[in-house]
């Protein structure tokens, strides 16, 4: 292995930096030992040298016990959530981008209905029910999403599959782009 970073296959502007320069010697002093090494909470240690990480840190959570006693007995009455994966922060964008799309179709599909729709109600009426179903798609999507905070994730893509199902903007789809 080169010695220096002048032996580097690549180099980058700012790699003269001697801070980057990490010396055999500097090396074994990064490496944390048991007793230094800890992680943030939520974290766990993988790899080699964990064991050592994971002894480490479950000799301090015993010493912090005691102090996180009374927290932990408020949190057990509460479902604790893991965070999104990656997978449902697709999804969850797609189905956004589905109510954001049908929201611009009602609104086309119901200004082309509108000289139609004047001939069977008041255009205050017209007006009233064509903003609310544009709103439709958009306030389904972030009533389900808000109120699903804490139900399991199959619940929430139930609701956001109904509302892509029963918002489907058909004055678009009959009259707008298809129907002509």
């Amino acid at each position: 292995m080169p010695a220096g970073r002048d032996e580097d296959a690549l180099s980058w502007g700012g790699d003269d930096d001697p801070t980057l320069d990490v010396g055999a010697a500097d090396r074994d002093e990064a490496t944390p030992t048991a007793e230094t090494a800890s992680l943030p909470e939520g974290w766990s240690a993988v790899g080699r040298g964990s064991e050592s990480v994971s002894a480490a840190e479950a000799a301090e959570a015993d010493a912090d016990a005691g102090a996180q006693g009374s927290m932990e007995s408020v949190a057990q009455g509460a479902p604790v959530r893991e965070p999104m994966g990656n997978a449902e922060l697709i999804t969850l964008g797609v189905i956004g981008g589905f109510s954001v799309l049908y929201a611009v179709g009602w609104l086309i599909g119901g200004l082309r209905l509108q000289g139609t729709a004047q001939f069977l109600v008041s255009s205050v009426a017209y007006q009233i029910s064509l903003w609310l179903a544009v709103l439709a798609p958009v306030v389904w999507f972030a009533a389900v999403y808000l109120l699903t905070i804490g139900s399991k994730t199959w619940v929430r893509f139930a609701w956001l599959a109904a509302g892509v199902v029963l918002l489907v903007p058909w004055p678009f789809i009959m009259v707008g782009a298809i129907g002509r």
